[in-house]
């Protein structure tokens, strides 16, 4: 009978409106709880752009992650990109996460008549897998914008140990991949690049970009605030290792070495 009196469509808008509830329940359900945002930031001397080889350069790096459950990730290493977890649990952590990448000027005179690289970003997911009380295994999938427009991989593997309670030493190995979109502006180099530049002409594949290992030495100051000591060696390969830029004017060789500072606030919406 109340559909003879009413319109057809306003008789689907209120066979859809109890659904639409359930939905807005969830996520309001979702969202209500304990969160945990950590901000901080990252100081490094590294060569001064990937590939280089020889003189150094200071970097900064911003450190953020958002969680739910309003505690801190068993382990969380500098090498973790902007995160944001949507799934928190003891053993495995999901979610969104996302890079700041800076613009790689051709004012270097190893970069000289390669252009410029704009400043950019990647976003993508991110998976933690906490194997045992000591290991964590990570990757992150990323797609560039502005900068590149590659899809980029990193994959990782720390085991940690508490020397004591405030004091943690951790390391493992690294590995990063990448299609042709991410390797071309920072390794290619096009006929017109190379006539200004002197450099052989390189048409960059996707595959491999470096594997490597990195460690870290964590002093956990405060409830709150955590500080580390870090290292890295990393070893360019595949279409990093093979492009003129690094057989010309660079080394396959990177090192790093910095510090980091972050602190946690734990709320309740």
């Amino acid at each position: 009978m109340l559909s003879r009196l009413l319109p057809a469509s306003l008789v689907l808008s209120l066979a859809v409106l109890p659904a639409q509830a359930q939905v807005v329940q969830k996520v309001k359900s979702w969202i209500e709880g304990d969160w945990s945002l950590t901000l901080g930031a990252a100081g490094y001397v590294a060569p001064r752009f990937e590939g280089a080889s020889g003189n150094l350069a200071f970097y900064g790096q911003p450190i953020v992650s958002l969680s739910k459950v309003g505690k801190s990730a068993p382990f969380s290493s500098r090498n973790d990109n902007i995160s944001f977890a949507f799934v928190d649990t003891d053993q495995f952590r999901f979610g969104a996460n996302g890079k700041l990448l800076f613009a790689r000027k051709d004012n270097d005179r190893d970069l000289r008549g390669l252009g410029t690289v704009p400043w950019g970003g990647e976003l993508g997911v991110f998976a933690d897998y906490y194997a045992t009380n000591w290991l964590r295994l990570r990757a992150e999938v990323r797609h560039g914008l502005a900068a590149h427009w590659g899809v980029v991989g990193d994959l990782s593997a720390d085991a940690f140990y508490d020397i004591t309670p405030a004091l943690r030493i951790s390391g493992g190995p690294r590995m990063s991949l990448g299609t042709s979109g991410y390797f071309k502006p920072y390794f290619g180099v096009n006929a017109f690049q190379s006539a200004n530049s002197g450099l052989a002409v390189y048409k960059a594949s996707g595959g491999v970009k470096s594997v490597g290992f990195g460690g870290a030495l964590t002093w956990k100051t405060t409830d709150k605030v955590t500080t580390s000591l870090f290292a890295e060696y990393t070893r360019l390969t595949g279409p990093a290792a093979s492009s003129s830029l690094v057989k010309q004017r660079g080394s396959e060789n990177q090192y790093m070495i910095g510090v980091s500072a972050t602190y946690r606030f734990d709320f309740r919406i």
